[in-house]
């Protein structure tokens, strides 16, 4: 198994830093502007929190797509983890 470890040294509050991270406004400003992605359901704007959702549209490999993600856990200022689930499109 090959593990990848990454450490960033930001000297700004932890605090800031978490809400930052969970922002949907600066994700959808920072993310690769070929992928046109944007937030179309659920938190939309402003920053996601406990038990939210928020779907996101964008365009991977080509093709255009919708991922969904909840807040499964939540403890700010340490931790929030997001669950992904893909949306399907019908015909």
């Amino acid at each position: 198994m090959i593990e990848v470890v990454t450490e960033i040294t930001i000297h700004a509050p932890i605090e800031r830093c978490f809400d930052y991270a969970r922002d949907i406004d600066i994700h959808t400003r920072t993310v690769w502007k070929h992928t046109r992605e944007q937030a179309v359901a659920g938190v939309t704007t402003g920053r996601i929190g406990e038990g939210d959702t928020v779907t996101f549209e964008a365009s991977h490999f080509g093709i255009r797509q919708k991922l969904t993600s909840r807040i499964a856990e939540y403890n700010r200022p340490y931790l929030f983890v997001d669950r992904w689930r893909k949306v399907l499109s019908r015909a």
